[in-house]
């Protein structure tokens, strides 16, 4: 296992997140960046996946649950060769596939439409419930936020998930500790995420969220669990690798200004 390669390819995507967002002149850049190193590790790791055949039967699907971090998703699918990157800078704007929350009919890749929190965690239970039932191997992945665990939703499909015995089902929290209007802590406290998870009857594991050999050895070790869904808490950082970004929860749902987005870039390792 390289890390570099991977965190080579997070640098791209991060700079693509960036650039996107301020092409847009709006969007969720801070937690598209923290994802983006759990995005890399699924997309050019872990799941079973063609780009040149998006919907081959046996694929494993991604739901991408905290729906306003799809320029994350749209940026990784890009370096995957989904699609080119130019495309992407279509964001937001009126008719292009890149939505500001993909949607599963203008966009090949994208296995459900999401936006309503906690929503896409549940579709996500049931594609893990049907690929069960039909025996065809796929896993299912889905990554959420951690504001988003304050939807009493995830806790219904959370409870289902364990029920049914979905061991094909793996999520990832992105615990970056902030939402829109601030500190999850004084918003609506979520922690401890991993003892919840675990009394819900889920496999759980606690790892930092940016370092590679971490984040693929809790993928390889979920694939290990036979009789229950699996979670992993990634410890993260609203923002990452944009100093002026991280650990801000203003920097949520806004654009870059041309200076910021030039100096964010370069910061990244990329070019304008």
């Amino acid at each position: 296992m390289d890390v570099k390669y991977f965190e080579e390819i997070a640098a791209r995507v991060r700079v693509d997140i960036v650039k996107a967002v301020y092409h847009a002149g709006s969007g969720h850049p801070g937690g598209s960046l923290s994802a983006a190193d759990i995005l890399t590790a699924l997309y050019f790791h872990e799941m079973n996946i063609d780009p040149k055949r998006p919907d081959m039967p046996d694929r494993d699907r991604f739901v991408l649950s905290k729906g306003h971090a799809a320029p994350a998703q749209y940026a990784v699918m890009a370096e995957r060769g989904y699609f080119p990157v130019e495309d992407m800078m279509s964001l937001r704007k009126l008719g292009s596939r890149f939505q500001g929350h993909a949607n599963m009919r203008k966009l090949p890749g994208i296995e459900m439409s999401t936006g309503s929190l906690g929503q896409g965690f549940s579709v996500s239970v049931g594609m893990a419930l049907a690929a069960k039932m039909d025996g065809n191997g796929s896993r299912v992945y889905t990554l959420l936020g951690d504001g988003e665990l304050q939807e009493g939703i995830v806790w219904e499909a959370a409870m289902s998930a364990a029920h049914y015995g979905l061991s094909n089902l793996c999520a990832v929290v992105d615990w970056n500790g902030l939402q829109i209007d601030g500190p999850n802590d004084k918003v609506m406290k979520v922690t401890p995420i991993d003892e919840k998870f675990r009394a819900f009857g889920w496999d759980t594991q606690v790892i930092d969220g940016h370092d590679f050999e971490a984040i693929l050895y809790a993928f390889a070790k979920a694939r290990l669990v036979i009789d229950k869904p699996s979670v992993i808490v990634a410890r993260t950082h609203k923002g990452k690798g944009v100093s002026f970004m991280e650990d801000q929860a203003g920097w949520h749902g806004k654009a870059p200004d041309l200076e910021q987005a030039k100096k964010a870039v370069e910061e990244l390792g990329g070019e304008w």
